[in-house]
């Protein structure tokens, strides 16, 4: 059994470890809070966004466009969108699982965009592709971290580097909730339109030209949309994860003191036991 002074330095350490911990949970659940509100406050754009091109999608000449048709694939392009540190639980080996499977299920070449470091990291481990590679967007990205993503896609798209492009990113459902998901976003796949969705009115009334225009607009939503989730995916897990340890580690203190109390209780009856021997020597004597 280890002595009382080596179990008060243990104790002294792990409460330390999990004042750390504790702090780390509230700033994660404070940042939590505000990439959860992001999420939900640009799911309406996406939205009207996805209407919009699948409203235009349905027009007559529009599935020509270099965006939205589909051609013979020799080389698909993934674009993978994970944290820049851990401490977030399973969430980063969840997305990168999710990534090896899927890439391992092709039988065409795949090249992978990077964003965030343990992409990076994993796609380097396994030998993976990497044509570029985007870190440190922080906590809260926005629209000018997106657009150099979505032009790397874009452009090695439309060059014919890459015949089909994927997003792989974690879809936020709630604070417990995180799942990885791939989608396809090029050649652009409008989701079908809603018999009850209000007509728009285009001008000019030319789907081409239009779609010129809107259809990187749309990628870079998409693009950013996954962002935002993963964002708020990555707080939740680590305000969870942390929230675990600092139970962990109350509980590992619980331990210690009960094994303390009995190294302390050891050694009195070890004392009382010697007294009582000494004492009846010099009795006998």
């Amino acid at each position: 059994m280890a002595s009382r002074r080596e179990i008060r330095r243990r104790i002294r350490s792990v409460k330390n470890l999990a004042q750390i911990t504790k702090a780390m949970q509230m700033v994660a659940a404070s940042r939590m809070r505000r990439a959860q509100a992001r999420v939900a406050a640009s799911r309406p754009y996406s939205e009207a966004m996805r209407d919009v091109v699948a409203q235009l999608a349905a027009r007559s000449g529009a599935k020509e466009h270099p965006l939205l048709k589909e051609r013979e694939v020799r080389t698909i392009g993934l674009v993978t969108i994970t944290p820049d540190r851990g401490l977030a639980g399973a969430l980063v080996s969840n997305i990168n699982r999710a990534t090896h499977r899927f890439v391992d299920s092709q039988t065409v070449h795949v090249r992978t965009v990077t964003v965030g470091r343990k992409g990076r990291t994993f796609a380097v481990r396994f030998g993976l592709d990497v044509a570029a590679t985007f870190q440190d967007l922080g906590d809260y990205p926005g629209m000018a971290e997106v657009t150099p993503i979505a032009r790397q896609v874009l452009d090695d798209f439309s060059d014919g580097t890459v015949d089909r492009v994927y997003l792989a990113f974690t879809r936020f459902h709630s604070m417990l909730r995180q799942t990885p998901e791939i989608i396809q976003i090029l050649p652009a796949q409008p989701p079908e339109l809603d018999a009850g969705a209000s007509p728009w009115n285009f001008e000019p009334d030319e789907p081409e030209k239009v779609l010129d225009v809107l259809l990187p607009r749309y990628v870079e939503s998409v693009i950013f949309q996954a962002l935002l989730e993963a964002k708020a995916s990555e707080q939740s897990a680590r305000m969870v994860a942390m929230s675990n340890a600092t139970d962990n580690a109350n509980e590992m203190v619980g331990e210690l003191t009960l094994e303390m109390n009995k190294a302390r209780q050891a050694e009195i009856t070890q004392e009382i036991a010697e007294i009582a021997t000494a004492a009846g020597a010099v009795t006998s004597g």
